[in-house]
């Protein structure tokens, strides 16, 4: 029992990647969703699909597609192999796998939030000559606000849980790769169910703690909304 208790290695690799993966998603995912919600070329529907596809592919397929992707003879792969970086199997590889699974919750829960913005508004302020980069900044980001803030929260909670993309493509090294999901596999697979039980519960904890946070916030704001409104 002390055992387990004391390496908590799994716990802090969680963290340092989904926080990773997070950031890497937060403005990506601005940025590519501001993109296709103005974009009225040809193929935005397949472009839109293309982009969501993580959402509903088995983690197992998308860690075999990336560890295609970034494999020795991968695309990407063999040319970072030929200067020296290896992805396959690393920390890095971690990262990536949490970032594409969670990706698509950022993407599609902005992207909502701007389409829902009344272009009225944004007509006015370029009638009153304000450029598209004040519009986005002064307006757009300010009123998708609530919705940046829980789609920031469930990539967080997305990428922390990600397991099958994870092992396929970073594989599960106790002190390099292995994340608490990929902990808990180990622990199953060695017979160790305390070990296993253990990490669940600091799972569900860190999970009940943001659901909780993110409540408390939207709470908080819809009493500011409200009072504002009434004053």
């Amino acid at each position: 029992m002390t055992t387990m208790l004391t390496d908590l290695t799994p716990l802090w690799l969680s963290l340092k990647t989904a926080g990773a993966a997070t950031v890497i998603t937060f403005f990506s995912g601005i940025a590519i969703a501001r993109w296709i919600s103005f974009y009225q070329g040809k193929g935005k529907t397949f472009i839109d699909g293309l982009i969501i596809l993580p959402m509903v592919l088995p983690p197992t397929v998308i860690g075999f597609i990336l560890l295609i992707i970034f494999g020795k003879n991968g695309l990407i792969g063999q040319t970072l192999f030929k200067l020296g970086i290896t992805i396959v199997f690393s920390w890095p590889a971690a990262v990536i796998a949490a970032t594409v699974v969670s990706f698509p919750l950022m993407y599609k829960t902005t992207r909502g939030a701007f389409e829902q913005i009344d272009t009225r508004i944004l007509d006015a302020a370029r009638t009153l000559g304000l450029s598209e980069w004040r519009i986005f900044w002064k307006i757009m980001l300010p009123l998708s606000l609530p919705s940046l803030c829980a789609g920031l929260t469930l990539s967080f909670a997305r990428a922390l849980g990600e397991f099958g993309a994870t092992l396929m493509l970073a594989g599960n090294i106790p002190g390099k790769t292995q994340t608490i999901p990929t902990a808990i596999y180990y622990a199953v697979e060695s017979g160790d169910t305390e070990k296993a039980m253990m990490w669940v519960i600091i799972i569900v904890v860190i999970s009940l703690i943001i659901v909780f946070s993110l409540n408390q916030w939207a709470n908080i704001r819809n009493r500011y909304t409200y009072k504002s409104q009434e004053g």
